[in-house]
């Protein structure tokens, strides 16, 4: 309805637009022809000039005489659905979210749907991990979200620094991982990879500063005869970052230890010498073997 609406403002203002386009054009065609009239016949290259000026003002005018003609002759009322069609065309808002959820609906379909209903979606980096959503519906609404998405990293959130100050102020006081990280959640902080602030990144935040729980050490646990990703680190002298971006992309294949949930490496010469191997870059990729089962 807004949008029949805004087409008929539409059609009214190119119809007064034009209706003052023709009396301006009808104006200048009556002023040419009161200045060729009163030329003095003998002076024939004035008269030659304002005559031809008086004919280019009527041919203007014919033309635009014509255009709104044409603009009046096609411009007709947009149909309008009868109560029983418009009732039915609204009873389908609701019926949108269960006809989304069947089966038998494609990702086509919905895709195809979408582009009938959006007209186009702004997005905004507010921050590094916040992007500011605009959708631009066909009828005009506009609907305005934000998404919180994944970071590489503590350190790529804009509050990291102080929901990493108050972490360990709550761990230095005995607070354990859990209730720290229901803390912070509440505070409205949040790990990078999650909107919510998990133990698991409290534990890591707290290990790396030396931060101990409960009197205990946060040393992680050694198991004879493997070596973990920063014992791999130590011995290769690089980062962990190093040792981690080559286990994602595939450069090392190895998989977590089942019972300890770390990847572990043999701690044999042969494997040491294999890692240096990969790092001077003789070898370009590197299979780990699990460890035995129990």
């Amino acid at each position: 309805m807004r949008a029949r609406d805004a087409r008929r403002q539409a059609d009214e203002a190119l119809d007064r637009a034009e209706v003052l386009q023709v009396e301006r054009l009808r104006y200048q065609a009556l002023l040419a022809e009161r200045q060729y009239n009163r030329v003095d016949p003998d002076n024939r290259l004035i008269a030659a000039e304002l005559e031809r000026r008086w004919e280019m003002a009527l041919r203007e005018l014919r033309q635009a005489e014509e255009a709104l003609a044409r603009h009046r002759a096609a411009d007709r009322e947009p149909e309008v659905l009868a109560p029983e069609e418009r009732d039915e065309f609204l009873a389908l808002g609701l019926q949108l979210p269960e006809l989304w959820r069947r089966p038998d609906v494609t990702w086509a379909d919905k895709k195809a749907h979408l582009r009938s209903l959006i007209d186009k979606v702004v997005l905004q980096r507010v921050v590094r991990e916040r992007i500011a959503i605009r959708i631009v519906w066909r009828g005009e609404e506009v609907s305005e979200l934000a998404v919180e998405p994944r970071v590489h990293a503590l350190s790529a959130l804009s509050r990291g620094p102080e929901m990493e100050a108050r972490l360990l102020e709550l761990a230095r006081q005995g607070v354990d991982d859990t209730a720290i990280a229901d803390i912070l959640t509440q505070e409205g902080h949040r790990s990078a990879r999650c909107n919510y602030v998990s133990a698991s990144t409290v534990q890591n935040v707290r290990q790396h500063h030396r931060v101990l729980q409960n009197g205990v050490a946060t040393r992680a646990r050694h198991i004879c005869g493997w070596l973990t990703i920063a014992d791999v680190a130590a011995r290769l002298k690089v980062s962990r970052t190093w040792v981690k971006r080559r286990i994602h992309n595939g450069t090392i294949t190895i998989q977590r230890d089942p019972y300890d949930k770390r990847y572990l490496f043999p701690d044999t010469p042969a494997s040491m010498a294999a890692l240096e191997e990969l790092k001077s870059g003789v070898r370009n990729r590197l299979v780990i073997d699990p460890r035995p089962n129990k």
